[in-house]
C-alpha cells in the first residue's frame, strides 16, 4: 500500500520510505509525507490480541500462584496490554497482588510509566534503556535460585534479542517464566512483506524504517524463507538507510553486522526527523550534461524536479551512477535492464526514452562502439576525484 499526503516540506521529496510497523504506522506516514516522502506500508508483524491468548492467561495464573521474586518490564505497551488483558478475565486484582510482592525492574520510561500507572513501584530502572544493562544488574546481584519473570517482546525466533536474556539468566542458576505480551507472528497475508523485500533488495527503496525488534525478526525470517536473506541484508548494509528507532529495535540487524542509524531519542517524531536529517545528507548530487542529478529509489531529481521513470529507465540511471563518468558497455546496462531481454537494440531504445523523460539528454552521452556514460562537467570530475583520495 502506498500512502500518500499533502506535504508541509521538501526534505524528502522524491525519496521512497518503507514502513515495517503494524501499530502507528499512518502516524509515521504522515510525519514522513508530510516532508514529501513517498511511503510504502508493509507491516512486518500481527499483533495477538492479549485477551486471546492462552500462553498469556497460563502464565498469569503461575504467577498470581507463586509470585516471583523479580520481574522485568521491558515495554510500556506490553505492560499495559498484560494488565487489560487480566482484567478482561476478572484476575487484574491478584495480579496486581503478585507482582506488589515482587521487585520490579523498568527497562526504560515507557515500562517504568505503565508499572506505576498501574499503582506499583519500580525498584530500578536503567538510564540507559537498555536491556543489557538490566542483565548486568541481576547478575551482578546474583540470580542463582531466584525465580525472575521476564515480559517478552513477541515470539521467540534467532534474530530476537530478548531470548539471549532469558538465556543467560538460566546459565546464571535463575528460573526464569517467560511472559508472552502482545505476542505476534508473521502477516496472515505476506504479499505485501514479500514487495518490500524485493523491493529494498532492487534499489526500489532509500530508506527502510523498524520500530520493534519483532518487527526485524519477522521480516529477516521472510526473507530467510524465500531465500532472499542475503541480498536483502547487503542492500540493507549498503544502499538502504536502516532506520531503527533505537538500539533495541536494531540489536537483531546488529548481531548480523547491518549498519543502521537511529535518532538520539527512541521516539517516533524523532525517527521521521532523523531519516528526514539523514537520506538527504547521504545522497549523492552529480552535475552532469549541465544538470543537477539525483538518484533516489524510484524517480531522479534534475534541478530539483521529480522525475518519475519507468522500471527500465531506473535500472539504467542506477548503473550509470555507480560509476559516474565511466564508460558502461552496453552488456553491462542490457543485464541491468528488467526481465534479462536478450535484444541489445533494447538498450538503445531504452536510453532515448531514458532522456526524454529526465528532460537533459545531454546528461546521458553515447560513447561511439562502447557504450554509455553520465556526461559529467569538468568541475565535477575534480570533485569525485577529490572525494575519492584517500
Amino acid at each position: 500500500m502506498t500512502v500518500g499526503g499533502p506535504p508541509s516540506g521538501d526534505e524528502l521529496r522524491g525519496f521512497t520510505v518503507g514502513i515495517t510497523a503494524s501499530r502507528r504506522a499512518d502516524e509515521l506516514a504522515t510525519l514522513l509525507t508530510r516532508r514529501g516522502a513517498d511511503v510504502v506500508h508493509a507491516p512486518a508483524i500481527r499483533i495477538i490480541p492479549l485477551a486471546d491468548d492462552t500462553e498469556l492467561a497460563r502464565v498469569t495464573d503461575a504467577i498470581i500462584a507463586d509470585p516471583p521474586d523479580a520481574i522485568v518490564a521491558t515495554t510500556g505497551i506490553g505492560f499495559r496490554g498484560w494488565m487489560g488483558a487480566a482484567e478482561g478475565w476478572g484476575r487484574a486484582e491478584q495480579l496486581l497482588t503478585a507482582l506488589g510482592a515482587s521487585r520490579i525492574l523498568a527497562r526504560g520510561p515507557k515500562a517504568k510509566g505503565a508499572v506505576r500507572a498501574a499503582d506499583l513501584r519500580e525498584e530500578w530502572s536503567p538510564a540507559s534503556e537498555s536491556s543489557a544493562e538490566v542483565l548486568e544488574h541481576l547478575l551482578a546481584e546474583g540470580v542463582a535460585g531466584r525465580r525472575i519473570a521476564v515480559q517478552l517482546h513477541g515470539a521467540t525466533t534467532e534474530w530476537e534479542p530478548i531470548p539471549d536474556f532469558c538465556a543467560a539468566l538460566r546459565a546464571a542458576g535463575a528460573e526464569v517464566i517467560a511472559v508472552p505480551v502482545y505476542r505476534w507472528t508473521p502477516p496472515d497475508d505476506c504479499a505485501a512483506l514479500d514487495r518490500l523485500i524485493e523491493s529494498a533488495a532492487e534499489g526500489g527503496l532509500d530508506a527502510l524504517s523498524f520500530t520493534s525488534a519483532p518487527a526485524v525478526a519477522s521480516i529477516l525470517g521472510r526473507a530467510k524463507d524465500t531465500g532472499t536473506l542475503d541480498v536483502f541484508l547487503r542492500a540493507l548494509d549498503s544502499r538502504v538507510l536502516t532506520a531503527c528507532v533505537g538500539p533495541v529495535t536494531a540489536a537483531p540487524l546488529a548481531a548480523l553486522g547491518v549498519r543502521t542509524t537511529a535518532p538520539e531519542r527512541a521516539r517516533l517524531g524523532s525517527l521521521a526527523r532523523h531519516i528526514a536529517e539523514e537520506l538527504p545528507r547521504r545522497t549523492d548530487v552529480l552535475r552532469a550534461g549541465g544538470h543537477d542529478l539525483s538518484v533516489r529509489g524510484n524517480c531522479v531529481l534534475v534541478d530539483g524536479t521529480v522525475r518519475a521513470l519507468s522500471p527500465a529507465g531506473m535500472a539504467l540511471v542506477r548503473r550509470l551512477a555507480e560509476r559516474p563518468g565511466i564508460v558502461v558497455s552496453r552488456a553491462d546496462l542490457l543485464s541491468a535492464l528488467p526481465g534479462g531481454s536478450g535484444d541489445p537494440h533494447a538498450v538503445e531504445t531504452a536510453i532515448a526514452r531514458l532522456r526524454s523523460h529526465l528532460g537533459a539528454p545531454k546528461a546521458v552521452q553515447t560513447v561511439v562502439k562502447r557504450g554509455y556514460r553520465l556526461a559529467l562537467d569538468p568541475a565535477e570530475y575534480d570533485r569525485l576525484l577529490e572525494t575519492s583520495r584517500p
